[in-house]
């Protein structure tokens, strides 16, 4: 008896020693991560969210990012912490925390907002989550199961999360945990107080949820909101926060919806082509001026950090990157030199005029043996890796197919891919009152009626008052 208490104290003492005082909400819960740590992970992970994402490329709106979190952050809970705020180039409709105050918002879902209180209530929310230590006391809980932290790599579909290689890195783990809805609404209520605080209208809080959800009912490809994947249900939290605001006791003023349009002239909307694009299974990228052609069938996608694809069945598995070393044959070293790799010898070869070095590798998984090629390309002052790999029980299938792929990699020559254009919002003020439908006839739109009445966050059989700020989307031509 004596001996399975003493037992029971040691494994109950450090539950205990962890407990902690929650500093947004005052209550006390299980912390078995410190302040520092959490800033540490924010601070490791970050250099991987931009390498993956990218940040985008405009000095005015990122100031303008940091200094609208620095006001809402300066009153939270936990002003002191190295609160940072970036806006990446990324088309999903998105917005996302690392521990220790580390805030992003996609350009996709910045498209979408119609007013500067809009922007602060997503960004309270996320501010929300860190203050609240919602990922830290998610963490605390999995050490105590030793289960660890396992979440989806975020630039992947979760049945692709396996499929890049060495791209991202641990730092993305960190993403996207999945919160509970007592955690969301948490984080909501605690976005609307840093508005109030700020002195920004709350009421502006429940259109950001009718807004995700009128997306997410029409699709949108690539502009649909991954925000739901970890902020589930929009309308009913569209609700819950309209019953909230009539108990809040107390509500800002600011909206600022002219000034807030003004700053997205010129924003660029949805996929960008510039930065590659795919016909079919063919990649094409015009800035960088290359092109590759995957086998047909294949899924491919086109990310920040490199082009992957995937055959049918999923067995076999191919990506394109920039590769580490100046020259082809310094690369397939560092390749041939990383653990667990096993390489054969180089083959150096001309390949359209440019020069390759291949080799064939072998690596160990959990799970099997994988046979593959590795293919190093010097062309336009960078060396690309074109890595193809499989089961080696698959190898003999799908040989063939790495070698077509990796031969393919050629400059890109055709005018009409070499001119694509991204498409991107321009903010026109109403000389006279007219309807939606109107607007859209004399000033056409790349994109349809419903969808210009979803970027301004109306009914497509709107009237609109004279002097209204009114998105459309300019620009082209597209791939």
């Amino acid at each position: 008896m004596w001996s399975s208490r003493v037992v029971a104290l040691a494994v109950l003492a450090p539950v205990l020693a962890g407990c902690a005082i929650n500093p947004a909400t005052g209550q006390r819960q299980l912390m078995l991560v410190s302040e520092s740590q959490e800033i540490q992970m924010g601070q490791q992970s970050d250099p991987a969210v931009i390498a993956q994402y990218g940040l985008y490329a405009d000095e005015g709106l990122q100031t303008y990012i940091a200094g609208l979190g620095a006001r809402l952050a300066a009153r939270s809970e936990r002003p002191d912490l190295p609160w940072t705020f970036r806006l990446v180039d990324d088309p999903v409709i998105n917005a996302f925390a690392l521990p220790g105050g580390f805030i992003y918002i996609t350009r996709g879902i910045l498209a979408y907002f119609n007013s500067e209180a809009e922007l602060a209530s997503v960004m309270g929310h996320e501010i929300g989550h860190v203050t609240a230590r919602h990922s830290a006391q998610q963490m605390s809980q999995q050490q105590l199961a030793q289960v660890g932290l396992i979440a989806g790599v975020v630039f992947l579909p979760e049945d692709w999360s396996s499929l890049m290689l060495n791209v991202g890195g641990a730092g993305l783990q960190l993403l996207f945990l999945k919160f509970s809805r007592d955690d969301e609404s948490q984080a909501d209520d605690l976005g609307m107080r840093y508005m109030v605080r700020a002195d920004y209208d709350a009421r502006e809080m429940p259109g950001v949820y009718a807004m995700l959800n009128r997306v997410s009912s029409a699709g949108g490809g690539d502009r649909m909101p991954q925000w739901l994947s970890t902020h589930p249900d929009p309308l009913n939290r569209e609700q819950r926060m309209l019953q909230h605001l009539d108990t809040l006791g107390q509500n800002g003023t600011v909206v600022n919806r002219d000034a807030y349009l003004r700053r997205l002239d010129g924003l660029v909307y949805g996929v960008n082509p510039r930065e590659g694009f795919f016909r079919e299974t063919v990649f094409l990228h015009p800035d960088l001026r290359f092109r590759v052609d995957f086998p047909t069938g294949w899924k491919t996608a086109n990310y920040k950090a490199g082009v992957v694809a995937a055959s049918p069945d999923e067995h076999a598995r191919m990506q394109l990157t920039l590769a580490d070393g100046a020259t082809a044959d310094a690369a397939a070293r560092a390749f041939a030199a990383q653990e667990g790799i096993q390489a054969g010898a180089s083959r150096p070869a001309t390949s359209h005029g440019l020069r390759t070095v291949a080799l064939n590798f072998a690596a160990a998984t959990e799970q099997t043996q994988l046979r593959g090629l590795a293919t190093f390309i010097e062309y336009g002052g960078n060396v690309y890796q074109l890595l193809g790999y499989t089961a080696e029980a698959d190898w003999a299938g799908y040989q063939g197919a790495f070698t077509a792929a990796h031969a393919s990699f050629q400059e890109l020559t055709d005018p009409a891919a070499l001119r694509v254009q991204p498409l991107k919002l321009s903010i026109v003020p109403l000389d006279a009152a007219m309807t939606l439908q109107r607007f859209h006839q004399r000033y056409p739109s790349q994109v349809s009626l419903d969808e210009v009445a979803r970027l301004n966050g109306v009914d497509p059989a709107a009237t609109l008052a004279r002097g209204t700020l009114v998105k459309r989307v300019v620009g082209g031509p597209l791939p």
